[in-house]
C-alpha cells in the first residue's frame, strides 16, 4: 500500500473517511476484499503469498492500513511479512493504545513500515523507522512510503483533494477520482529514496503504472455517525483497466 489518506473526525456526519491505493508487483497473488472465512469479523483483501493484508476493517469498527517505508538498502530478506501486523490487529480486541505499545516492541523485527490502527474510538499511527507511536487528534492525514504527512507531491495533493472531496459526501466519486490521478510530479519536487530517477518519477503519482508493478486496487471507506460502513474497492490490471469492483455496506457491531 503506497498511499493512505484519512479524514478522522473532520466531517460532522462521517467520522472516518479513507481513500487508499495499494501498489504492488502484479506477479504477487492477492484476493479482493471480502469477509474472511477464517476470521468472519474481518473484511479485507488478502495477500495470498504470505496470508496477511495491507488494509481492512472489523465488524466491531476496527480499521488498519499499512504502508512500507521506502529504504531499499535496509531491507532484510529474512524479515517476517508486515501484512501479519494488520491481520493481527483486525482479528484481535486490543485498544488503539495497546496496539501501539505492542507495535513498539515488535516493530524492529520487520522491514520498515507505517501502520494506522483504530479501535473505532481513537486513531493511532506507528512509524517503525522512527519508533514513534502516538494517538492522532482529529484531522486529515496521509501516508505514503515515508513518515506520516511527509510532504511528497502525492501526499500534499492527496490531502488537499481529500479535504475538497469531503464536501461531496455521501457521493464518493471525488474520492475515487483522486486515487486515479496518474500525473507524475515534476523532477524538482521528487524525493530521493534510493531508487533510480526513472522510478522516482513513476512512483510519484497517486496511481502508478510501471513495468510489472503498479496500483493493484483502490479502496474508499466511509463510516457515518450511525455506524454504517460503506466500502468501494476497484481492482486494476497492469495497464490500468478496472478488472473488478467490490461494494460492501455493514453496520458496526460494538456489542
Amino acid at each position: 500500500m503506497c498511499l493512505i489518506l484519512v479524514a478522522w473526525r473532520v466531517h460532522p456526519d462521517y467520522p472516518l473517511v479513507v481513500a487508499a491505493n495499494r501498489d504492488e508487483f502484479f506477479a504477487r497473488p492477492a484476493a479482493e476484499a471480502a469477509w474472511w472465512k477464517d476470521a468472519k469479523n474481518v473484511f479485507a483483501g488478502r495477500d495470498l503469498e504470505a496470508g496477511g493484508t495491507w488494509l481492512g476493517l472489523g465488524r466491531d469498527g476496527r480499521f488498519a492500513g499499512l504502508t512500507n517505508f521506502r529504504d531499499p538498502p535496509r531491507n532484510r530478506n529474512d524479515a517476517p511479512s508486515r501484512g501479519a501486523l494488520v491481520a493481527d490487529f483486525l482479528t484481535g480486541n486490543e485498544s488503539t493504545a495497546a496496539a501501539l505499545a505492542r507495535l513498539q516492541a515488535q516493530g524492529p523485527r520487520y522491514n520498515a513500515f507505517n501502520l494506522f490502527v483504530s479501535d473505532g474510538d481513537s486513531l493511532g499511527i506507528y512509524e517503525s523507522a522512527s519508533g514513534s507511536a502516538r494517538i492522532l487528534e482529529p484531522g486529515i492525514y496521509a501516508l505514503s512510503n515515508h513518515l506520516l504527512d511527509t510532504p511528497w507531491p502525492k501526499v500534499t495533493a492527496g490531502k488537499s483533494r481529500l479535504a475538497r472531496a469531503l464536501r461531496a459526501l455521501p457521493d464518493d466519486t471525488p474520492l475515487r477520482e483522486l486515487l486515479r490521478d496518474d500525473r507524475p510530479a515534476p523532477d524538482a519536487a521528487l524525493p530521493r529514496t534510493g531508487v533510480s530517477l526513472a522510478w522516482e518519477r513513476m512512483l510519484s503519482s497517486a496511481f502508478i503504472r510501471a513495468p510489472g508493478y503498479g496500483t493493484r486496487c483502490s479502496t474508499v471507506i466511509t463510516r457515518d455517525r450511525y455506524g454504517w460502513m460503506h466500502v468501494t474497492e476497484s481492482t486494476w490490471s497492469d495497464v490500468g483497466l478496472e478488472t473488478g469492483r467490490v461494494v460492501e455496506r455493514f453496520q458496526v457491531d460494538r456489542a
